[in-house]
Parts: C-alpha cells; structure tokens; sequence
C-alpha cells in the first residue's frame, strides 16, 4: 500500500507498541462500560424505565456505525489521519465520565435519558475511531502483524476486564452503583490516554483519494463492482448473530430479571474468559487466513447457539444463570474470531487506497441490519427466545460456508 513501512523499517516496533497500548486501553474501556452487562445493570439500579434500558445495545452497536459513511470522505481528504482516531478516543473518555457523573447524581428516567445520550455520544466517537483506523493500521503495521496487535491487545484487556468481574462476582468491590460508576471513570481515563499515546503514532503521509466520495453513487461503488468486497459484506451481515445473541441467551436463563441482577458478576467473568483464551488465538490465526477465522466462528456460533436454542426448545430454559454464562462463554468466543477475521480480512484486503470509503460502506451496510435486527426482540417475545437463537445458529451456519468463499487475501499473490 501507498505510503506504507516496510516489514523491516526499524521503527516498526515502536509503532506496534503504540498500537498495542492504544487498543488495549480502549478495549478495556470497553469491557468496563459494557452495555449489553454493564450500563443496563446501571441503569435498572438508578431506577431507569425499561424502554430506555432496551435502547442502549441499539444506540452503542447502530450509532458507532452508521454515521461512517459520512466521516470517510473527510478523513479520506487527510493526508494524516491518527488525529481523527486520537480526538474520536478522547471524545468516548469525556462521554464515558459523563455517564459515570449522571449515575452518582440522578436517578430514575432522568439518569436513564443522560446517560443514553452520554452513550449516544460515546457511540459516534467511536464511529470517527473506527473509520480511521484500518487505514491507518495498513500503513503504519506490516502484514502479519495487524491480527497479531488486535488480538494481543484484546487478550492483556480480557485479564484486566476478568479481575474486575471476579471482583465483583464476590463482592470486592462490592456489587453498587458506586462502584460500577468509579470504574466507568477508569474507562474515560484510559481513553484518554489512548489518545495520547495515539497521536505520537509515526504515520506516513497518506495519498489523498477523496474522488470517490464526490456523489451517492461514487460511495457506493465498491458494492457494485468489487465482488470480493460484496463477499465480505454478506458474511459479516450473516454473522450478526454473533453480537445480538447473549440478551437472549439471558433471557432463555431466566436471568434477566431485575431479582437476578447480582449476577452481573458471573456473565462478565465468562465473557472475560473466552476473550483472554480466544482473542490472541483468533488474531494470530486471521493474520495466516482470516477467511478461515470467519468461517471457524461461523461454525462455533452455530454448534453454541444451536446448542442452546435446541435445550431451550426441549427443557423450556437452559438450567438457569451457570449454564447462561456457560453458552456466553462460547458465543463470546465465537464473536471474539468475528471481530478478528472481518478487522484483518478488510485490513489486508487490496481496496486501491480507498480503505477509508470500503471501512465506512461495510460499517453503514451492518449499522442498517443491527437496527433491524431489533425486531428480534419482539419475535422472542411472541415465540420464546429459542427460535431466535434457532434463526442466529442457522444463520452463523450461513456465515461460515459463505466465509469459505472469500479469498485468501494474506496471500501476495492470489
């Protein structure tokens, strides 16, 4: 790629390790302001109405992606992008310290609507990071190692992420809202230092392709004539499940209830362990084929949540809040190789210098479905969350035969 280091540039190493300590603070970040556990265990405590709880994983998960495809044209026009990347962390460190402030002073439906704008704000920062950084990755990271950064990242914040849910599944610190919201301030803190070890990232200078962004038409063209981008779209489309599954998977325990929240311990610590056992491994494994990662956790989410979604059928439930944290563990490590086959696949994909435009059109493509697939919830509530969880196994199963047909794109000469 234009502008790119090569393998051997000697400064390679030291721009690994200002990825490495960016992404692992952000990721941990992330682990400790998580939505779908985390903020809905806050926002049902501070007495916030059940609608606004139902919005966050919509709002975090749509709004950090949709508005890409507008952001792409502007850092396209960049010839140095970090500082988009640098400035979208230092938002979410702001927004995530607004979220802990408004759990500690309000209460009821108006820390609920803080706190869901607080998110809303974190979520189009992170929409700015997103969209800036497998550009920059593939011209500051050599092949082979891009994967491996992401996935040695992912592992170190696991750890930190599973300690503080062991904590906290045995009462140190004690399950609070104080607590949960100190550590909130630990998440905008270490954003906000990752964008400031981000921003003194050694980045060449960028060829300037803002062409492509000239008309709706020019945006989206690498659907209509890159086939092994349209590939890519449809096997990320197909495994979505993999992100909407664990709500249902607790509703299906029975563990959802506001009487269960003292689990929240529990699920976290098996999310956390499938990411400290599965992230390095998936990275490393996309950095040889990432066709391959996305097919393999096609298939591990569609054994685990066919899995479920057969004993539920059966039994009526999955025996309550030990075996939910026992499917979420694997569907975590199934979402764990999603994250990792799409990142590197697209990274490592030949896109002609318009990585920026490919990363927001696929971003915009999934942003569209996650917002529909919202109506899931309502078909759970009419046929149980077992169909549902039937329709995401039969659709990672989709996924992973689809993932077989992509091309081997860490091959030089494919």
């Amino acid at each position: 790629m234009t502008g790119a280091h090569s393998p051997d540039d000697k400064g390679e190493a030291q721009r690994f390790m200002r990825h490495f300590a960016s992404l692992s603070a952000t990721k941990l970040a992330d682990g400790l302001i998580d939505p779908k556990l985390v903020l809905a265990w806050l926002m049902s405590a501070v007495g916030a109405p059940g609608y606004l709880i139902g919005a966050l994983v919509p709002i975090r998960e749509a709004g950090a992606l949709l508005p890409q495809i507008l952001l792409a044209r502007e850092i396209q026009r960049r010839r140095v992008r970090k500082y988009f990347w640098a400035g979208g962390a230092m938002l979410q460190g702001l927004a995530a310290l607004g979220v802990a402030c408004a759990a500690l002073t309000l209460e009821g439906a108006r820390a609920g609507w803080v706190i869901l704008g607080c998110l809303a704000a974190l979520a189009l920062a992170r929409a700015v990071c997103s969209a800036s950084y497998k550009d920059i990755a593939a011209r500051t990271l050599a092949k082979g190692s891009r994967g491996t950064v992401s996935g040695a990242a992912g592992t170190v914040s696991a750890i930190a992420v599973f300690a503080f849910a062991l904590g906290l599944s045995i009462g140190v610190p004690p399950l609070s809202v104080t607590s949960l919201s100190v550590a909130i301030m630990v998440a905008g803190a270490l954003w906000l230092m990752a964008a400031a070890t981000f921003v003194q990232l050694d980045e060449p200078k960028a060829d300037l392709n803002a062409d492509g962004f000239d008309t709706a038409r020019a945006v989206i063209r690498p659907l209509r004539t890159d086939a092994e981008f349209r590939a890519y779209v449809l096997v990320r489309a197909l495994l979505i499940p993999t992100a909407l599954a664990p709500p249902f998977l607790v509703m299906l325990s029975n563990a959802g209830s506001a009487a269960r929240l003292g689990n929240l311990g529990l699920l976290m610590v098996a999310s956390s362990l499938a990411a400290i056992g599965s992230s390095y491994i998936w990275g490393r494994l996309s950095d040889r084929s990432s066709r391959m990662t996305l097919a393999l956790s096609g298939a591990t989410a569609a054994v685990a949540l066919g899995g479920a979604a057969a004993i539920g059928l059966v039994t009526g439930g999955i025996g309550g809040p030990a075996m939910a944290a026992l499917f979420i563990f694997a569907a975590q490590i199934a979402y764990e190789g999603v994250r990792a086959g799409r990142k590197t696949h697209l990274t490592d994909m030949d896109t002609q210098g318009g990585k920026a435009i490919y990363t927001a059109l696929s971003n915009t493509v999934i942003g569209v479905l996650l917002l529909a697939g919202g109506g899931f919830g309502l078909l759970a509530d009419l046929a149980g969350p077992s169909v549902v969880l039937a329709i995401f196994a039969g659709l990672s199963a989709l996924a992973a035969l689809a993932a077989l047909k992509l091309s081997e794109v860490q091959q030089p000469n494919r």
